[in-house]
């Protein structure tokens, strides 16, 4: 993210020179707040012209009218504030970036409209819409959405000691999003396993203890399925484990699992040439594993979490394994590789295997960009979900609904099961054209015991996902919102 933006809250804010930004509603499309940088009276007219009348989401920009302190006044349509919800004022954050985007200093009045929370919630949009990933950009135009520079914000609250305290945690989850974006965004060549397993090593600066499995350590835990997958790239793959002991010893772990396929071309089973660039981002599991457990860590959630990610490059090669392979799991299980393009769960069940022998954890989360299929069945607003528990899954059907991270929940079922028996294995990779992330999600289900489990196939949500008032970024950090929502409202006391 090339721009800086710096958050601060204020009781008294200066209002001269700048941009000034107020909100209006539609009762009072021009708030006392807003009149306070007006002393020849001219906003009201100014506003009335333009035709903003504080409905929620709609702005308008104004040059300041003679004798204002401030060189321009913008104001942001908050509709019913009362009835806002915290996405809602997420939402409102990102619009109050498109009016500041290309100011130095920008004071945000919001006299009495919106609690601390609130206050809170708009800086977190303003700071996800800021977002973008230029780094590799050796020349960036005025014309850029967001150039290179950086933004002192301050809001003005009565309360501003309470907005501080409120956007502490909404900081964390900002910089959560932020990592997970910033690694499904870079390319394959800059990520791979080796490198990715640093990026997780770097949390330790958070106090978070992170150990990394090389690949002589995974053979010898008998990881066949997920060495499997890297046996046609000359990058060795990793494990990284990050552990946040933020509750009481004794209490079981929270556990998430990613898959962490840094660039995928099938493998033998080749993709498609178009759009194959895409594929650098179908890590965006463990990149969204990585940004909680940065979120979980910086806010110091009190709560005992784990975080693995398997990360493996599928490259096809003279040493690359075959259509017709058969590999043992971690857990003893065998499977028939009938397509080396469903890869993703064979990374995935070994590391559900290790988590579930190593830690006994409470519940097991695992993201994926796992199937096109879901997208067929979802499109790009809905992440699949599928689970053996029904209290888990509703817990994260409403974390969805806050966060705005939305989840569907899909079908698990014995006769889905039966598509993946094998006449040589145990069970073969894929069930076939019909229901491809269900047969998926059923393979996965295979690996998991009776562990409360969930498995969120994000492949239509993690990248080129629509662009929203939150997100204008190819890669949209989706997981880290939700998953921290869901630890916050269901496993912190």
């Amino acid at each position: 993210m090339s721009m800086s933006i710096e958050i601060s809250f204020s009781k008294t804010a200066k209002t001269t020179g700048g941009l000034v930004v107020a909100l209006g509603t539609l009762t009072e499309p021009v708030s006392a707040a807003a009149r306070s940088v007006d002393p020849a009276g001219q906003l009201d007219k100014a506003v009335k012209v333009s035709g903003f009348t504080g409905k929620l989401f709609s702005t308008t920009d104004i040059i300041a009218p003679v004798d204002a302190p401030a060189d321009r006044i913008a104001l942001v349509g908050a509709g019913d504030p009362v009835k806002l919800t915290a996405h809602e004022w997420m939402r409102v954050g990102g619009k109050m970036f498109t009016l500041i985007r290309k100011a130095g200093k920008v004071t945000v009045l919001l006299g009495d409209t919106g609690t601390p929370e609130a206050a809170a919630d708009m800086a977190l949009g303003l700071l996800m819409r800021a977002y973008s990933f230029d780094l590799y950009k050796t020349k960036k135009s005025d014309d850029d959405e967001n150039g290179s520079r950086k933004i002192s914000v301050v809001f003005q609250h009565e309360d501003a000691a309470s907005c501080k305290k409120a956007f502490a945690s909404r900081q964390a989850v900002a910089d959560g999003v932020k990592l997970a974006r910033d690694l499904v965004n870079e390319p394959a060549n800059v990520l791979g396993p080796v490198e990715f397993a640093a990026r997780a090593k770097d949390l330790e600066a958070l106090g978070m203890e992170v150990e990394i499995l090389t690949e002589k350590e995974m053979k010898k835990l008998k990881m066949e399925a997920l060495l499997g997958v890297s046996l046609g790239s000359v990058r060795p793959p990793r494990m990284a484990i990050m552990k946040w002991q933020g509750g009481k010893p004794k209490d079981k772990p929270l556990a998430f699992v990613g898959k962490g396929v840094v660039f995928d071309t099938g493998g033998i089973s080749i993709k498609p040439a178009a759009g194959m660039e895409d594929m650098k981002g179908d890590m965006g599991g463990a990149a969204a594993v990585t940004g909680l457990m940065h979120t979980l860590a910086a806010r110091k959630a009190k709560v005992n979490a784990i975080g693995i990610i398997g990360l493996v490059e599928n490259m096809p090669d003279g040493a690359a394994q075959r259509p017709g392979d058969i590999v043992r799991s971690m857990s003893g299980q065998t499977i028939e590789i009938i397509n080396t393009d469903a890869e993703g769960r064979l990374v995935l069940c070994d590391a559900l295997t290790y988590c579930q022998d190593r830690f006994k954890p409470e519940i097991m989360i695992n993201l994926a960009t796992l199937t096109g299929a879901v997208m067929v069945a979802l499109g790009q607003h809905h992440a699949g979900l599928f689970s053996n528990d029904d209290k888990l899954s509703e817990a994260l059907s409403k974390a969805g609904e806050v966060t705005q991270e939305r989840v569907w929940r899909m079908p698990l079922d014995p006769a889905y099961d039966k598509m993946i028996d094998s006449k040589f294995a145990d069970m073969k990779n894929t069930g076939g054209r019909y229901a491809g992330s269900i047969t998926a999600a059923q393979f996965l289900k295979r690996f998991v015991g009776e562990t409360p489990w969930a498995h969120l196939d994000i492949a239509g949500t993690a990248m080129g996902s629509p662009s929203t008032d939150i997100n204008q970024s190819w890669a949209s950090g989706f997981g880290v919102r939700l998953l921290d929502e869901l630890v916050r409202a269901n496993y912190e006391g």
